[in-house]
């Protein structure tokens, strides 16, 4: 006997778009759509060729106009519309300026505390992700993209030095992809171990938004087998607590970030002693402090082929 066909996932992503208000905690952006007559956070369907981050962000600026920063993930909401499932991703994102100008999907904004702007939205799935968003034991904002290099074939296929093995068709096509991505994240310095392949994953990020590659040479896997506590104090102090949003983006190698992801509490699966994963071209963004962090994995940042999606 056949199983049932599971039903069609209809991919989404928002945003819970937050600042902090005047007597402590956050205030929320909640938005009216009149074609629905509901109030919601701003969120839309992923268009062909998206990642779910992108969509997020594309999504809280058209809706809102507002200018933000994004942070951590919030959580995953799933629900059933016209005999499909939707699937909403949601990014928090810090309110850094602009302003709301009604448009044609949404005709009213609000700022509200988060008990406020829970108690008015329409869908109870949205109440979750405010709630969580609302959640003081966890940061808001990640300080720290840890960037693996992208992918450089195979050492035994290249004659020259092994810190000049450059990128391959695909590591270059990954470096593109981080460069699209990660300005999302407002980076404010971007550095790298030594080998050329490092470099060369980061360096179209910062010919993007105007910055230089600074040098880290205990981030690499020939400092670090000789002194790992040197790239673990390096670390460790990218995550003081800075007067705004903003990141550094460090890019190192498969033979250290697992190691010092584990160092700062990090495992993978949650599992004490699990190495955490660290696939070429990955990046995890970081915040908190150590042994206390927010921690989000980026397997890649290419569109999720298979999930379809339609445009309303």
């Amino acid at each position: 006997m056949s199983s049932p066909a599971e039903p069609p996932v209809i991919a989404a992503a928002g945003g819970v778009v937050w600042r902090p208000a005047d007597g402590g905690g956050i205030e929320v952006a909640v938005v009216h759509r009149a074609r629905y007559d509901d109030w919601s956070l701003p969120k839309g369907k992923l268009d062909a060729g998206e990642h779910a981050l992108g969509a997020a962000h594309r999504e809280v600026v058209e809706e809102t106009g507002l200018e933000v920063v994004v942070g951590r993930r919030g959580p995953t909401t799933r629900y059933a519309v016209a005999g499909a499932t939707k699937r909403v991703d949601y990014w928090l994102m810090r309110y850094v300026g602009g302003r709301f100008v009604p448009n044609d999907e949404v005709d009213e904004l609000r700022w509200l505390p988060a008990d406020d702007t829970a108690a008015l939205v329409t869908h109870g799935h949205d109440r979750l992700v405010i709630a969580d968003a609302a959640r003081t034991d966890v940061p808001r904002e990640v300080t720290l993209l840890l960037v693996r290099h992208g992918r450089a074939g195979h050492r035994h296929e290249f004659e020259g030095p092994d810190a000049l093995r450059p990128l391959d068709g695909k590591g270059r096509r990954q470096a593109q992809r981080l460069a699209e991505a990660l300005p999302l994240f407002n980076p404010e310095a971007v550095t790298s171990a030594p080998p050329l392949r490092c470099r060369s994953t980061v360096e179209p990020l910062a010919e993007r938004i105007g910055l230089g590659v600074h040098d880290r040479p205990e981030l690499g896997e020939e400092r670090f087998a000789e002194d790992p506590q040197a790239a673990l104090t390096a670390l460790e102090r990218l995550f003081v607590p800075r007067a705004g949003p903003g990141v550094t983006v460090v890019c190192s190698q498969g033979g250290v970030i697992p190691s010092l992801l584990q160092a700062l509490g990090v495992h993978g699966h949650d599992v004490p002693g699990l190495p955490p994963p660290a696939a070429k071209g990955s990046v995890w963004a970081l915040g908190g402090r150590p042994g206390a962090l927010v921690a989000d994995y980026y397997r890649d940042f290419e569109p999720d082929a298979g999930v379809p999606h339609r445009r309303a």
